[in-house]
C-alpha cells in the first residue's frame, strides 16, 4: 500500500481523543490494539482512495482499513488545484480499468457515464485490472472531490447498489443506508467476485468497530469476538484445525 503525503502529521489532529495513547501501527487506542487481527487478502480488483486531507487526521477513518487488508491499495490526498501526478499517470495506464464510485441519483454529472457490474466483468475478460476509485471523506467532501476533479470526468461512474445497512458505530451517518468507506469497498469486492477479500475486510472492519467502541468506554476486550476469531483463523490456519 502506498502512503499519503508525509506532510500530514499526527500532531495536527486536535479533535476529542487526540491525546489517547495509540498504537503507532494501527492508530487505535493501545488498550485494544487491532494489529493482532490484521490479515492480508488478495483480489482481482484494486481500490484507490482519493482522500480528503482532513480524513488523514481522523482515527475513525475506515479507508485505511482497506490498505491494511489489500496490499495493492493506493492512497492519494486530494488537492483541488494540484492533482497527484502519480494518480494521473495511473489513470492513463492501459493495464487498469478505473471506475469512480459515486451515486447515480445526483444531478452533478452526465449520467451516460453510469455503468454496472457487467463493466467490471468485461474489464476482467479483457485482461485489465478493475479499479474502484473511492472518494474518502464526508459526503459533502466526497461530492466536492467528484465535482472539482476534472481528471475524473472521463471515467465511468459505478454506483453501489446494495441492501446492506451500515454497521459503522463511530460516526453517526445521515442514514443507515450510507455506508462508510470500508463497507463500500467490501460490497464492491463481493459484487465483483472477490468474495474472500470482501469477507476478510468485513471481519477486519467489524474488529475495528468492536475494538474502538470498547476503548471509548475504557473497556479491555478480554476474549476475541467471532469476527476476531475468524481473522485469527485466517492468519494462523493451524489454530483452526
Amino acid at each position: 500500500m502506498n502512503t499519503p503525503d508525509a506532510t500530514f502529521t499526527r500532531g495536527e489532529f486536535k479533535a476529542r481523543g487526540s491525546f489517547v495513547v495509540r498504537c503507532e501501527a494501527c492508530n487505535l487506542p493501545a488498550l485494544n490494539c487491532l494489529c493482532p487481527y490484521r490479515v492480508s487478502a488478495s483480489s482481482a480488483a484494486q481500490v484507490w482512495l482519493i482522500t480528503h486531507r482532513m480524513e488523514h487526521y481522523k482515527p475513525t477513518n475506515t479507508g485505511r482499513l482497506i490498505g491494511d487488508v489489500l496490499d495493492n491499495t493506493r492512497v492519494f490526498t486530494w488537492h483541488r488545484t494540484d492533482p497527484d501526478p502519480a494518480l494521473l499517470a495511473l489513470l492513463g495506464d492501459s493495464r487498469y480499468a478505473p471506475f469512480v464510485v459515486f451515486p447515480d441519483d445526483q444531478p452533478d454529472y452526465d449520467h451516460s457515464r453510469v455503468v454496472g457490474n457487467e463493466a467490471v466483468s468485461q474489464a476482467l475478460s479483457d485482461g485489465r485490472v478493475p479499479v474502484y476509485i473511492l472518494l474518502d471523506g464526508t459526503w459533502r467532501q466526497a461530492r466536492r472531490i467528484f465535482r472539482k476533479s476534472p481528471y475524473l470526468d472521463r471515467l465511468p461512474v459505478l454506483p453501489l447498489r446494495t441492501a446492506r445497512q451500515s454497521r459503522y458505530r463511530l460516526r453517526k451517518p445521515a442514514s443507515t443506508e450510507h455506508l462508510c468507506t470500508a463497507e463500500v469497498a467490501a460490497e464492491l469486492l463481493r459484487q465483483g467476485g472477490d468474495a474472500n477479500a470482501a469477507d476478510v475486510l468485513d471481519d477486519y472492519f467489524e474488529a475495528f468497530n468492536e475494538s474502538y467502541a470498547a476503548s471509548r468506554g475504557h473497556r479491555k476486550i478480554d476474549a476475541p469476538s467471532p469476527a476476531m476469531q475468524r481473522l485469527l483463523a485466517w492468519k494462523n490456519p493451524a489454530r483452526s484445525e
